[in-house]
């Protein structure tokens, strides 16, 4: 019998995606929070709507990062007897909190303080200090986004996907996250850039609050799109054809298997998937030794890092086999 334990090279596997989930994480949670504190310091000195928006956005996202953090590192644990399936979903349990997050502190308040600076104006200047903490937040942003960028394109690559559909579709939502809060905060800081400057030449504070607005609607959008797409792998998320023709052809060339009949592939975790299938098995062989073969073949799976738990059984004598 194949021995079941993951050799290092599979444990190394294993482990990659996660530390550099958890790097990408680390280095948005440091950005966000100086921006924060330097965005904060520039709208109680300027009093712009629009910097009060950004200040809130950032706050936002650096306390998302904290909860990204915990999802990546929750969803980290081994399977035991309470959870044999693993601990992955915590990652969309705390994605899905970041996300509200996202939408509650940044979303609102930005709208909301937009909405109050449309209706009672308050005195603002100081502009000059208002674009040098625009531009430190823009170049701190893009660090943090180079690096969302790069782990996303590495592994869009790597499933042959363009960067924008794997964004979408990956299992891992911190990636997700931070790839599409840096791109908003990008985004938003042009946005304030705008209102401010408009602000400046026209001497109204329209331009400000509806920047504050914007800024607000686009945090709205992107939250509800994390919030949707966390709540499918909560319930349930197959994977895509690409993977399931894989797996599928991975099954075939068992040369204890002759046909597949019947294939299940859940995702239970960043990368992680749960396997069922109904296969037809070479030879005829005794029940005992039918169960003992099965039981081998799912341990031989299982040492796949990507595959939490596999449970094969015989297809039924009236079911087509699939093909790749």
């Amino acid at each position: 019998m194949a021995d079941p334990r993951p050799s290092a090279a599979d444990a190394h596997a294993q482990e990659e995606p996660r530390s550099e989930s958890a790097v990408t994480v680390l280095v948005a949670l440091v950005a966000n929070g100086l921006i924060a504190a330097a965005k904060t310091v520039a709208a109680l000195l300027t009093g712009s709507a629009s910097m009060v928006a950004e200040s809130a956005h950032s706050w936002a996202d650096t306390g998302n990062e904290v909860f990204l953090f915990l999802a990546t590192e929750r969803a980290g644990r081994k399977p035991d007897e309470s959870h044999p399936l693993g601990y992955g979903r915590d990652a969309y349990v705390w994605s899905m909190i970041a996300a509200f997050g996202l939408f509650a502190v940044g979303a609102a308040v930005s709208i909301m303080h937009g909405v109050q600076e449309l209706l009672d104006p308050e005195p603002s200047g100081g502009f000059l200090v208002a674009y040098i903490v625009l531009a430190i937040s823009f170049v701190l942003e893009g660090i943090s986004f180079a690096q969302a960028f790069r782990q996303a394109r590495g592994e869009a690559a790597e499933r042959e996907k363009d960067l924008f559909s794997f964004v979408l579709q990956t299992s891992d939502p911190t990636v997700r996250a931070v790839f599409l809060e840096d791109a908003a905060a990008l985004t938003g800081i042009g946005i304030a850039f705008l209102g401010i400057l408009g602000h400046e030449l026209t001497g109204s504070p329209v331009p400000d609050a509806l920047g504050s607005i914007l800024v607000g609607v686009l945090l709205g959008v992107v939250a509800i799109v994390l919030i949707q797409r966390n709540r499918r792998f909560l319930v349930g998320e197959e994977v895509d054809p690409v993977i399931r023709s894989a797996a599928l052809t991975s099954l075939l060339e068992r040369p204890a298997i002759s046909a597949v009949t019947y294939l299940h592939l859940e995702y239970v975790g960043p990368a992680r998937v749960f396997l069922v299938a109904a296969v037809d098995l070479e030879g005829n062989e005794s029940e005992r030794d039918v169960a003992v073969l099965l039981n081998q073949l799912e341990r031989d799976i299982e040492r796949n890092p990507r595959v939490v738990r596999a449970v094969l059984t015989l297809s039924a004598p009236e079911h087509a086999p699939l093909t790749p």
